[in-house]
């Protein structure tokens, strides 16, 4: 008689199917303004923070569950800080990516790492693990339990300081008009609303993000294309979520929530369609997202380092 296989794990399946589960209820938990012990961002045993899907997922699962520790840590780590996960936990599943070289049958590697005859094949690998916070373990030191800071207030309609100058030194053209905001690649510009036109500044910055993210896309800077785009196609719809999730890991940096100015059931549907189409795209695009982020950090970086080198 023959025994009855146990389906092996699918990490992207069961991780794509709790984001459809969330977003089937309607709603983006990772917008909510959040901090967990003084961190916008999720963080390693070690104080590492997460990145791309990681940071991710596990922003989402801290506000769905409403922890007040930003750390995260396995099953290892804990016992090896003398603590204990309580009884009845649920774990969280995280991925890594490796990659791993194989030579082709009958090739001998070479001193300077190739192969004679075909060259050696380099394979990427996703793996799972997973992790607990903080909050669902016992025995840990203070040190995972810190203090959350202050909320900071912002007058309405009147620009962050330090929000403002990150925006200003990044070397894309942003135009100040009407009332809908957008990217025009054939111009290479972005167009927003003026912030007097918003009752929250820190979505006005959102909603800056998410539009510099789709400019990011262009060939002269990451050369992003998933086809040919219109308006509600699934080429289109898979733009929308990088542009959304690079605001969300740049808001982290800066202090603010992604946003947009629209969000309605379609907008939502974008999100459902990718998602229910490719368990991996979830993994690609917040890859895609945090590429984004980075180039906007550093575009802004370099300019501010300019003027003060015209200062000088």
């Amino acid at each position: 008689m023959a025994r009855s296989r146990t389906p092996k794990f699918d990490a992207s399946e069961v991780i794509t199917n709790e984001i459809i589960r969330i977003i089937e209820r309607g709603v983006l938990p990772w917008r909510k303004p959040w901090t967990a012990g003084g961190s916008s961002r999720p963080l390693r045993v070690g104080g590492e923070p997460y990145q791309g899907v990681n940071n991710f997922l596990l922003t989402m699962r801290t506000v769905m569950a409403g922890h007040s520790s930003p750390f995260w840590m396995t099953l290892p780590q804990a016992n090896a800080l003398d603590a204990k996960v309580r009884k009845g936990e649920k774990s969280s599943v995280v991925v890594y990516y490796g990659q791993s070289r194989r030579q082709g049958e009958g090739d001998e590697a070479r001193d300077d790492g190739e192969a004679d005859g075909d060259e050696a094949r380099v394979f990427r690998f996703q793996k799972s693990y997973r992790v607990f916070n903080a909050c669902q373990i016992e025995g840990l030191p203070d040190s995972f339990h810190p203090e959350p800071d202050p909320v900071p207030e912002h007058p309405p309609a009147e620009p962050i300081p330090h929000m403002q100058a990150f925006f200003d030194a990044i070397d894309i053209t942003t135009v100040f008009t009407g009332s809908d905001a957008y990217y025009l690649p054939p111009v290479d510009k972005v167009y927003m609303p003026p912030i007097t036109r918003f009752q929250n500044s820190p979505n006005f910055y959102g909603v800056w993000a998410h539009e510099l993210g789709h400019a990011t896309k262009a060939r002269h800077r990451l050369n992003r294309d998933y086809g040919l785009s219109r308006f509600g196609n699934t080429a289109y719809a898979r733009e929308e979520i990088v542009a959304e999730l690079t605001s969300c890991f740049l808001g982290q940096e800066l202090g603010f929530t992604a946003h947009t100015l629209e969000m309605n059931a379609a907008y939502l549907y974008n999100w459902l369609r990718v998602l229910r189409s490719d368990k991996q795209a979830i993994f690609k695009h917040a890859a895609d997202a945090q590429r984004a982020c980075d180039y906007l950090i550093a575009r802004s970086e370099a300019g501010r380092a300019g003027e003060v080198d015209q200062a000088a």
